[in-house]
């Protein structure tokens, strides 16, 4: 799937919106390590991914071709400021409709509207997909993410107290979050 959108963002600087593609495997797997190392809310720590920069690369091809599925970044000065995708939960009738959501902002470009403008992207892309619900997990202490995704219309449709078991603070509670297209 492709995108490309330019936005201005809350500092005046332009972002470029578009999907990854083969030769952005470097910089997106970069992007990746970053930014989880900067929070705990996120699924993976860094030495947990064992992914190269080539197999990245092959990853965002087939993310390019797909009809589906896709990962977009967005690129400030020619730097990767922030990452989002959708992925199918499966081909299987009973869950073709649904979508998973994932995000990712380096924190140094935190507050700026890029967190939103790749959610409404991903939105986006779901529905031109033909997806009818798009989903996510959040930990409960994420305060502003979950603020963002309630204003764009997600609900909160379950809880899981152990979701997440963190090395810095123990359990985290997770929220998982559901949007109608």
């Amino acid at each position: 799937m492709e995108y490309r959108k330019t936005i201005t963002l809350k500092d005046g600087r332009t972002c470029t919106l578009r999907n990854g593609t083969e030769k952005d495997g470097r910089a997106v797997l970069d992007n990746y390590i970053l930014t989880h190392e900067q929070t705990d809310n996120l699924l993976a720590y860094p030495d947990e991914s064992h992914v190269t920069a080539e197999q990245e690369a092959q990853f965002l091809k087939g993310r390019t071709e797909s009809a589906g599925e896709i990962l977009i970044m967005a690129e400030v000065d020619g730097y990767v400021a922030g990452l989002a995708g959708i992925d199918s939960m499966g081909e299987k009738y009973k869950v073709r409709h649904r979508v998973d959501f994932g995000i990712s902002v380096d924190q140094a470009y935190w507050g700026l509207g890029i967190g939103r403008a790749l959610m409404e992207a991903c939105i986006e892309c779901a529905k031109k997909a033909g997806y009818e619900q798009m989903e996510l997990n959040v930990v409960a202490d994420n305060s502003r993410a979950i603020d963002m995704y309630k204003k764009a219309g997600f609900v909160e449709f379950g809880r899981n107290p152990r979701g997440f078991k963190s090395r810095l603070s123990g359990y985290q509670e997770l929220v998982y979050m559901r949007l109608e297209l």
